[in-house]
Order: structure tokens, then sequence, then C-alpha cells
């Protein structure tokens, strides 16, 4: 079965969306499983994996809503206010849904980085854990000792979105690779093939990808990496087709089985599809 593991649908007009730059016709229009399938025909993908794009239980509720209604979508990570601790009972509703598979707080974008170390949070973080439920660490490089610490405190099932969005630009991934191992090596994180080329300049080539995915392939290995389009922000920079031809290429050396994780597998165990 190959699976995206990671894109995004929304309806900006919906106004929760904060980040979404006014200017962008590329991301502030409206996508929709219709825009995405044909994609998903052309590559024989079976199923998804739809994240949260906007710090609302309203989206979430909103994308749960388009997984009932939309049979490759199998699993939705959603969003929950962290910053409540009454949004418990919140998280307890939307883990009834049987597409509901865990949360993702938009940590990249709160400005104090050790936020997710602050007492009133960890109610979240526990919650995640006891209820069996997924975590999306969504950050950057500067993030990482940080989910390295809070992954000591709560043994939740975690998975690296877009490889902590390593410095594919500015060429020095000397911190990113030094925090990548060691959550390899002292967690059983998983981590996200996906958002690379946002990272790089406009005038990518697999090669200026190649460093990262090395160094997950070396780390983490294939039965801990899966493959997600980031679509439609990846449009950003790549087609669909473009990005999941360059993942492809990446993982060339790979045999079948391996390659079969990567593009599937991987998803398929961790989100329990």
């Amino acid at each position: 079965m190959k699976i995206d593991a990671h894109h995004h649908l929304w309806q900006p007009l919906r106004g929760d969306y904060d980040w979404m730059p006014e200017e962008e016709p590329l991301l502030n229009r409206p996508y929709a499983p219709a825009d995405l399938a044909p994609h998903l025909a052309a590559h024989g993908i079976d199923r998804t994996v739809l994240v949260q794009a906007a710090p609302t239980v309203a989206e979430t509720d909103y994308m749960l809503g388009l997984a009932d209604a939309t049979p490759w979508v199998a699993g939705v990570v959603g969003w929950v206010d962290f910053d409540d601790a009454g949004d418990r009972a919140t998280l307890d509703r939307l883990a009834r849904h049987p597409a509901f598979r865990g949360v993702r707080p938009m940590i990249q974008d709160i400005p104090d980085p050790d936020w997710m170390l602050g007492a009133s949070v960890q109610w979240g973080f526990a919650a995640i854990a006891d209820m069996d439920l997924t975590f999306d660490a969504l950050g950057f490089p500067r993030h990482l000792d940080n989910f390295r610490r809070l992954l000591d405190h709560h043994p939740m099932r975690t998975v690296i979105d877009h490889a902590m969005k390593p410095g594919i630009r500015g060429g020095d991934l000397t911190d990113w690779a030094a925090g990548m191992t060691r959550l390899a090596r002292e967690t059983d994180a998983r981590v996200k093939l996906s958002g690379l080329v946002t990272e790089a300049g406009p005038d990518w080539t697999v090669d200026d990808l190649r460093p990262v995915a090395e160094l997950l392939l070396a780390e983490f290995g294939p039965s801990r990496i899966m493959w997600g389009s980031d679509w439609p922000v990846c449009r950003l920079r790549a087609s669909y087709d473009d990005w999941l031809a360059s993942a492809e290429t990446l993982t060339a050396d790979l045999v079948p089985a391996e390659r079969a994780m990567v593009f599937g597998g991987t998803a398929a165990e961790f989100y329990r599809l």
C-alpha cells in the first residue's frame, strides 16, 4: 500500500489560516479532495494522512468531515489548545472519531522555543502518551534539543515533520545533523521525508537535498522514514510529481522492501492505518 503521509486540504474562507500570505495565489485558494485525487491516481497512492494547518479545533472538525467523505483519507492529525487544560475533553471527543490519529501543535510558529517544556502545557503531552495517540513534531533545528528533552518525559508515538526543516538554503547542516542524530539514536521517533523542497532555494536540485536524505537513511533507516508530499505547500518549489520523483531518486539505492516502507509501510505502522 502506497501512502502519502503528509498533506493538507483547506478553505481559506474559513478564516483561521493566519499564517497564509494573502498575496500568495499558490497557497491562498481552496484545496479540496478533488484537487489532490488526480495526483494520487497517477502514482498509485492508496491512502493519505491529512494534517492540520490552522491552530483551531474547528479546522480539525472540518478535516474529520473531509475524511468521512473521502475514502482515501485514512488518518487525520489535528490540533487542540495545549494552553487550555480544559481541552482534554476536546481531545477525548476527537479521539472517538475513527480517522483521528493524533495532534500537531504548531510549535514552529510559537515565539518561545521553550514553550513545549512549560509546566502549563505538559497535560497535553501526557494525554497523548496516555491515550496512545500520535504526536507530529513541527519545528526548526533550534527546537531539536527541547524535543529530545520532551521525549524523555513523555514516551509519545512521535514523528518529526519535514525532517525538522534543515537549513538547506544556507548550506550549514552541522547543528541540524547533530540534533537529528541524537533523536534517531536515543528515541524511537519516526521522521517524515517531506517539506525539503521548500527549505531549498528556488533553483534547487536533487543533489541539494541529498545530504539530508543520506543522514535520515543512515540514522533512522527506512523502517522509521515515511514519505509525505506536503502538498499543496510543496507547490511553492515543486509539483507533486517532481517532489515524488525526487524522493524516489533519493531512495533509489534501497531494496524494494525498504522503499516500500518509506512510501507506505512506515506510515501504515505508525498511524495504524
